[in-house]
């Protein structure tokens, strides 16, 4: 058994010890909430160690690929915040550490010089397409043994854990 699943028995019995304190304890859901959030942890940990020699983090790697991937390159610091799930704070740091690599620039919108965004330099793309194939092996290796259909189903289902965890920010939005 490696680390990961030697952590998920030790939560599986945790949480069984504490459903007998706690009888209504929703065991089977807790469980799955637990096993999403340490797979996840696992998985950015494993993509971490691949940006490590790059000299970028996560939040740097996701918000040049954000703008990588986008039509036109370019995105309001408040619409990466969003797409990266960061604050404007951190976007500001990421915004500074990615500048001062010469991986992206910030200025202003051709239609609307009051707005700023942020564009991924030629560089910024042609780091992107260096990066990003190395990992592929690692990807691939995440999923050994699912077929497609394992990979439909598992989409769907996270997809439909994202319906509800909208619906719950939503029902408990001011």
């Amino acid at each position: 058994m490696n680390r990961l699943n030697d952590c998920i028995a030790m939560m599986e019995a945790g949480i069984e010890r504490m459903s007998q304190a706690l009888p209504r304890l929703p065991t089977a859901d807790a469980k799955l909430c637990r096993l999403t959030m340490m797979v996840g942890t696992s998985m950015q940990r494993g993509l971490e160690e691949k940006l490590a020699p790059h000299g970028l983090g996560h939040s740097e790697f996701l918000t040049l690929v954000i703008l990588y991937t986008h039509p036109d390159g370019s995105l309001s610091p408040g619409e990466l915040c969003d797409f990266a799930s960061q604050g404007a704070t951190n976007m500001t740091r990421i915004g500074n550490a990615l500048v001062k690599r010469g991986l992206i620039v910030r200025g202003a919108s051709e239609t609307d010089r009051r707005r700023v965004l942020i564009r991924i330099t030629p560089a910024g793309r042609r780091f992107v397409q260096k990066i990003l194939p190395p990992m592929f092996p690692h990807v691939d290796a995440m999923f050994a043994g699912f077929s497609d259909t394992d990979k439909r189903h598992l989409s769907r289902l996270l997809r439909k854990l994202a319906n509800n965890l909208d619906q719950l920010d939503a029902d408990t939005a001011p």
